[in-house]
């Protein structure tokens, strides 16, 4: 599905920039839309094969989630690496519950890292609240995030919040 959402950004961004699509990209984008059209799959996003499992996370949350994810296990590594698993959930919870509280509130609106965040925790916390998933997460939930090894965690190329 991550592949699925990959293509249509670069599709989405050829169309924006006037560029023509890559044949394979082209012929992809073409069958799923004739499928649509013709009344073969029941909805648009069954034809472009987004459909999630009955009773499953939407496209657009999983892919939050796993950019959200991806940000908070960066932050672990970055400025908690030498303590446990339990320490960083526990020092990123609060960051996350007072950034949430203030500063969050102000953010919320901006499109770019807000000045003076780059090279700071801030940044990872912005980055995961603009996720679109929910945040802050409690510490529980963290545990599990931080022991996920990205390696062996599913492919996230997607990340809109590089």
């Amino acid at each position: 599905m991550l592949d699925t959402i990959k293509d249509l950004r670069e599709i989405a961004q050829c169309c924006g920039e006037g560029r023509p699509l890559n044949e394979d990209l082209a012929r992809w984008l073409a069958k799923s839309l004739a499928e649509f059209l013709a009344h073969r799959a029941p909805s648009i996003e069954d034809a472009l094969g987004l459909r999630s499992p009955r009773g499953g996370v939407p496209w657009w949350r999983e892919e939050a989630i796993r950019i959200r994810n991806d940000v908070l296990r960066r932050l672990g590594d970055t400025y908690y690496f030498s303590d446990s698993v339990s320490r960083r959930a526990h020092q990123i919870y609060l960051a996350a519950i007072r950034y949430g509280a203030s500063t969050w509130q102000f953010d919320r609106e901006d499109d770019v890292l807000p000045p003076g965040y780059a090279g700071t925790p801030k940044e990872y916390l912005w980055k995961a609240f603009k996720s679109g998933a929910p945040m802050p997460v409690g510490e529980r939930q963290l545990r599990t995030i931080l022991a996920q090894n990205p390696a062996a965690a599913p492919d996230c190329r997607c990340s809109r919040i590089s």
